[in-house]
């Protein structure tokens, strides 16, 4: 009998052949290809980088040269690259001195089957990400971060577009069909610290 794949199963199945903890890796290669926002030698921020596919799929982007810090409240289950380092913290609580090219963040709540819940709790996760990366990006610098389509999202795109030269909303293929997932992807970093 021929066995038919969905687009789920392919990139799952995927993942498993390359090496990955989970499909999700297939959502910033996508990015990246669209949009070119990695290059060689950045210094990067991973938020929720639990279980790890954007972390090590980042740590090959920016090469030897490049770092990546990845933050999480989960441990991650890897082995960390050379040019990364992994800090156990919630994001509320996270704080780092430094300068960086890129911050991602691919943060989702647990959902409760609630939409509106669901997706406030993903403006905040959003919100959040954005307040560290008006603190810590470079100017110029990138910036990545996963939302639900909702009540909230078009004020946060908003806001994000205030900071940066470019912002775009995307929908990557390898997000799954029933999903609500879109990303906000910015480029060119402007704003006054």
């Amino acid at each position: 009998m021929r066995q038919i794949f969905t687009k789920t199963d392919y990139y799952s199945c995927l993942a498993k052949k390359e090496n990955y903890p989970a499909r999700s890796v297939y959502k910033l290669e996508q990015i990246n290809m669209k949009y070119n926002v990695i290059e060689q030698g950045y210094k990067v921020i991973d938020l929720g980088c639990a279980p790890g596919s954007w972390f090590l799929f980042l740590s090959k982007k920016i090469g030897p040269e490049g770092k990546v810090i990845g933050v999480d409240i989960q441990d991650l289950k890897i082995e960390i690259p050379k040019n990364a380092e992994f800090i156990k913290s919630d994001i509320i609580d996270f704080k780092i001195d430094g300068e960086f090219n890129l911050i991602v963040s691919d943060l989702a709540p647990n959902t409760s089957g609630i939409h509106a819940v669901d997706t406030g709790k993903s403006v905040e996760y959003c919100e959040t990400a954005l307040e560290i990366a008006k603190i810590n990006l470079k100017q110029g610098g990138n910036f990545i971060c996963k939302i639900y389509e909702g009540e909230g999202t078009e004020e946060l795109f908003q806001k994000v577009k205030k900071c940066f030269s470019l912002a775009k909303r995307y929908r990557p293929m390898a997000v799954r069909r029933e999903s609500r997932e879109i990303y906000i992807i910015a480029k060119g970093f402007k704003y006054e610290k």
